[in-house]
């Protein structure tokens, strides 16, 4: 085996270790976040592994909220998982160690990473330890594509920064989702809430700056999601998929020193996640990594020559 498509979640998922053969026997196969990716990109012929990730340090041997999985064919050690919850550096480390992983036991020697949410930023800062450490074995990156990952910041983050509305400008669903979101935070991050805004990503010495050069090379595809609109709202937040606005997720305030090689695919009436869609009352193909044009886009830019 050479060549394998990595697929990542993003902030707070729960997913278990996954190989082109083998999956959670129990629930949805790659956790509620990959299941119907790892499916579309096996039946179009794709060696597919998906690295584990839970909610805090520790290993992934199930997931007992909803839609969850059990049953887990393998369970990883702490150091290979990612936490979910963590800071963007930390879970870089931690998914390079995966990928170091896939090199030694599954004779894996180059990579496209398809990342959901913050798992986009967790590949990035990947590709920046592998790009700036030129690791012996590391499998080579080919390709990236992010599905509504917070390029310049999510909901969450920016809200617990304090840089957006709270009452999200009158509009009740999206104030909801701020106030349950924030209270998660204030649970559960272990940085990755304060990661994952707008003032930590952005300017000239955000995060992003940090990593210009990491992605020369690499052919970038961002796919958006914006059904929620409020006209004349704080664009910070509209449009919004419930967790990370448009142009966020298209990169929009990210320079080409940073995403050289881009191509956007705005997908306006889905949501982030199925979560959002159970809570929308609207079908799990209006989420991102369950809608059938995203998945065919994924397989497309998948095909194109690097």
């Amino acid at each position: 085996m050479s060549h394998a498509v990595v697929l990542v979640s993003g902030g707070a998922a729960v997913t278990p270790f996954t190989t082109p053969d083998a999956a959670a026997a129990t629930g949805l196969a790659a956790g509620n976040t990959l299941t119907a990716l790892r499916a579309a990109l096996r039946d179009a012929g794709h060696t597919v592994f998906t690295a584990p990730a839970r909610i805090g340090a520790g290993t992934v041997d199930s997931d007992t909220g909803w839609q969850g999985f059990s049953d887990v064919h393998q369970v990883l050690p702490a150091a290979v998982t990612i936490n979910s919850v963590g800071t963007i550096d930390a879970a870089g480390a931690s998914f390079a160690a995966f990928l170091q992983y896939l090199a030694d036991r599954h004779d894996v020697t180059s990579v496209d990473l398809v990342c959901h949410s913050m798992g986009g930023l967790f590949a990035r800062a990947t590709i920046g330890i592998t790009t700036g450490h030129q690791r012996a074995g590391m499998p080579t990156v080919r390709r990236l594509v992010t599905l509504g990952t917070p390029w310049s910041g999510a909901l969450l983050g920016d809200a617990v920064a304090g840089d957006i509305p709270m009452d999200a400008d009158g509009e009740p669903v999206t104030a909801r989702i701020l106030h349950d979101a924030v209270e998660f935070a204030r649970v559960n991050s272990q940085g990755a809430a304060d990661d994952v805004s707008e003032r930590f990503l952005v300017g000239d010495h955000g995060w992003n700056a940090a990593h210009a050069g990491d992605l020369d090379g690499i052919p970038v595809t961002l796919v958006a999601g914006g059904l929620l609109v409020h006209h004349g709202g704080d664009p910070r937040l509209w449009p919004h998929d419930g967790l990370v606005s448009q142009r966020s997720a298209r990169g929009d305030l990210v320079p080409d020193s940073v995403l050289p090689i881009r191509r956007v695919v705005d997908r306006p009436d889905d949501v982030h996640s199925i979560f959002f869609a159970e809570m929308l009352d609207l079908p799990w193909e209006q989420a991102l990594t369950w809608d059938p044009v995203v998945l065919e886009t994924v397989i497309s830019a998948l095909a194109e020559p690097v």
